[in-house]
């Protein structure tokens, strides 16, 4: 890291004292000793916020910009069959949702987020340049093609050189990916001192406030961007997300003044197998008694400059604790471990207490996300059999209905949060208003009520199609009748995602963020593996005696609103389990700091009930 770079290290304390109610029983209490001795600094605040929020924005317009409309460049530009070009973009969106976890691991345990996300940056843009690069240049890709020979199935396909430079410039905007979407939240996050009420508050809004932005991106890109692509010109569609990307760049490079920077504090996932591990070789060793523990545990003060919050030693998983227990040997002359596979600290077996927590309430968004995924498949799938007109000459898009969810994300989000999260906080006393799982479950109901409202609608659709249609089956039923189903999902996402997102962040260890973020987007991955097999085994298993399946080619001959209301089954069957979870679940504890004159507490971390 360079001096300037230094010079805005971030500190895991600050000097900003001030009186606090009485300390909770939960609370650890550390003595003025094992304070950082490194000058007090203030963080980033709301005026980094216009370098991250524009950076992110700019990143995603280019990236989702290209997504967007990237199956009909597969088959109009590259002229591959729509099976080939499917899997290639399934395979793609799956590699590239856990890509993040290794640049996760990579940013939290070597280079830090601000070096991650430029790296990435310039990764991206290489992708960009690279695909806009196939539709410039003649050679990049195969001769273009009539209607009558694409009808007759007459298209000269890539050759291999065309197809590797595609699969290139998809490599670079995978690995692009895998650094950015991991750690732009965190970095975000970074910027605020949360042991601050004001500080507090900003990474409420910051998340809320980032969800936003990114709806409103996908929002141009699906109109917007894919206009350009389908009526202008492919080479410019392309080129416009690749403009935003050198403006991304610019704009993060030109906020690096006044960023804070949290070092990396090396590999996570040692210190996690060395938890284990440790407890595995004492398993047989007796756990002190309540009143016994004194001095029992290794229980060293945090490293100077370490981003992690000192999490208090709690009574969950102690088998655990064995791992921290210090026994004849354990420690040299100089009182470190002499060795740490077999003696670790109470922050490190905390930390993996967070995470063995964290996990089931992660698993359960797989569900809850494979219902809200299912807008850009089948609820396309109802609407080319549904009436698209809007007036005599005009027809709504099949793709673009998802719009329809995105303005429900980007309207009821500001008003969450600057009116009814106020409100809220005035009856609740609590700072988000209702807690983040609160905010999760409500985000799972509205999922389940999506699909149940999706199978009434389509059950009303095939029956007017099935008795009203003209040979092209499509029902007199206007597609506007889709619009309950997306903002059920829109209101799902409102609610569960921006929860999910929070709840990483805030949750997982401190230093560990990047990681835990990267979660969100196996989320994603995992509910549309999950869809997917579904769909095969709901394909495989109805149709039989002579009958067509659930998910029949002609929609109209099958039963889509049996498979909707399958998954809000699924759904009701998710939310149970999410609340087992959620029950047993204890939210990150506090840490009070003390000195001897006068007595004054400061919570680094809200302990919520």
């Amino acid at each position: 890291m360079s001096a300037e770079a230094a010079k805005y290290q971030a500190s895991p304390l600050t000097s900003s004292w001030s009186p606090q109610p009485e300390k909770r029983k939960h609370d650890a209490v550390v003595s003025s000793d094992d304070l950082s001795e490194e000058p007090p600094r203030k963080h980033g605040g709301w005026k980094s916020m216009v370098y991250i929020l524009g950076n992110e924005t700019f990143e995603r317009l280019a990236t989702y910009g290209l997504l967007a409309n990237f199956m009909v460049y597969l088959l109009n530009k590259f002229h591959l069959d729509q099976v080939y070009a499917t899997n290639v973009l399934n395979i793609w969106s799956g590699t590239t949702n856990f890509a993040p976890l290794v640049g996760a691991f990579i940013s939290d345990a070597y280079v830090g987020r601000f070096r991650t996300i430029a790296f990435a940056s310039f990764a991206s843009l290489l992708g960009l340049v690279t695909l806009t690069l196939t539709a410039w240049i003649p050679h990049l890709h195969p001769p273009s093609c009539t209607k009558e020979q694409q009808e007759n199935d007459q298209c000269i396909g890539p050759t291999s050189a065309q197809m590797g430079f595609l699969l290139l410039g998809l490599g670079f905007l995978t690995v692009g990916t895998g650094g950015i979407r991991p750690c732009s939240i965190p970095f975000g996050v970074d910027q605020f001192d949360h042991t601050t009420e004001e500080g507090r508050r900003g990474i409420n809004s910051y998340f809320n406030w980032y969800y936003t932005s990114f709806t409103v991106v996908l929002i141009i890109a699906l109109t917007l961007v894919v206009y350009i692509q389908d009526s202008i010109s492919w080479v410019i569609g392309l080129g416009i997300p690749t403009l935003c990307m050198v403006g991304a760049i610019i704009l993060f490079f030109l906020g690096t003044r006044v960023y804070v920077y949290v070092k990396p504090e090396g590999s996570i996932f040692s210190g996690i197998a060395q938890v284990f591990i440790a407890a595995y070789k004492k398993r047989r060793v007796k756990i002190p008694a309540d009143g016994e523990e004194e001095g029992a545990y290794y229980d060293p003060p945090l490293m100077k400059g370490s981003v992690a919050i000192k999490l208090p030693h709690t009574k969950q998983f102690r088998c655990l604790n064995k791992g921290a227990l210090i026994l004849e040997g354990d420690k040299d002359g100089s009182g470190c471990p002499s060795n740490k596979w077999r003696l670790c600290t109470i922050q490190q077996v905390e930390e993996v207490k967070r995470i063995i927590q964290i996990i089931p309430i992660c698993a359960s968004g797989i569900i809850t996300f494979t219902a809200i995924v299912q807008q850009s498949t089948f609820t396309v799938s109802q609407a080319l059999k549904m009436d698209r007109h809007l007036g005599p000459r005009f027809e709504i898009p099949p793709g673009s209905l998802v719009v329809i969810s995105l303005l429900t994300v980007g309207i009821w989000v500001p008003f969450y949060d600057r009116i009814l999260v106020p409100a809220l906080r005035k009856i609740t006393k609590h700072e988000g208003g209702i807690t983040l799982l609160q905010r999760m479950g409500i985000g799972m109901v509205f999922s389940v009520l999506s699909m149940v409202v999706s199978g009434l609608v389509e059950g009303e659709r095939r029956a007017s199609a099935n008795l009203q249609a003209g040979s092209d089956g499509i029902a007199p039923m206007s597609v506007l009748w889709l619009a309950p189903q997306l903002i059920l999902m829109g209101f799902g996402e409102a609610f569960n995602a921006i929860g999910q997102i929070e709840f990483y962040n805030k949750e997982f260890p401190d230093h560990m963020r990047s990681l835990g973020n990267s979660l969100f987007f196996c989320t994603i991955a995992g509910a549309s593996y999950v869809s997917s097999l579904v769909v095969v085994v709901v394909h495989s298993v109805t149709g039989k005696h002579g009958r067509p399946d659930w998910l029949t080619k002609n929609i109209n001959h099958g039963k889509v609103d049996y498979y909707y209301y399958l998954l809000a089954g699924m759904g009701v069957v998710n939310l149970i389990y999410f609340l087992f979870c959620a029950r047993s679940y204890s939210y990150k504890g506090a840490l009070s700091i003390t000195k001897e004159e006068p007595h004054l507490d400061l919570e680094l971390n809200q302990l919520k009930p």
